[in-house]
C-alpha cells in the first residue's frame, strides 16, 4: 500500500487510539505505512460529541483535548463536510439509516478513497472498505 488517502470510519478511530484487538489487521497495515494519509470525517467528530454527552460514550478529556491528543497526535487529518459530499446524499440509497456512516459513505464516493470499516453495510455502496 502506498501514498493512497483512506477514510477512516469512527469506530476504527476509537479502536485504533485504544490499541484494541477489535482493529482489523489491514487497517493496521495501512495505518503504520507512513506514506498514506488517513483522514477522520467531522461527521465522526460530531457522532462523537454527541455520543460523549449522551452518556453513550467516554473519552478522555473534552472533545477538544481528543481531538489534538488522539486525532491530530496520531497524525490523522480532518476532512471538512463539504457541498459535494451532501449531494452525495441526494442519490445514495437508503440501505443504512446511520446518518453519520452514510455521510462518511457519501465523502468516500465524492473523493473516491476507501474506508477503513467493520461495517459490512458499506459495502452495499459503491466504496471501498478494508478491514
Amino acid at each position: 500500500m502506498y501514498n493512497l488517502r483512506y477514510l477512516l470510519d469512527t469506530h476504527a478511530l476509537l479502536w485504533l487510539i485504544d490499541d484494541s484487538t477489535l482493529l482489523g489487521t489491514a487497517v493496521k497495515e495501512v495505518y503504520l505505512d507512513e506514506d498514506n494519509i488517513i483522514f477522520l470525517s467531522m461527521a465522526s467528530i460530531w457522532e462523537i460529541a454527541i455520543k460523549k454527552s449522551g452518556k453513550k460514550l467516554q473519552i478522555p478529556g473534552s472533545l477538544s483535548e481528543f481531538v489534538t491528543n488522539h486525532v491530530r497526535g496520531n497524525k490523522i487529518d480532518l476532512m471538512p463536510i463539504e457541498l459535494n459530499h451532501l449531494y452525495q446524499l441526494e442519490n445514495l440509497m437508503f440501505n443504512h439509516k446511520d446518518p453519520f456512516d452514510r455521510l462518511i459513505i457519501s465523502q468516500a464516493i465524492a473523493e473516491n478513497i476507501p474506508v477503513l470499516s467493520k461495517d459490512k453495510a458499506f459495502d452495499d455502496y459503491p466504496v471501498e472498505r478494508v478491514w
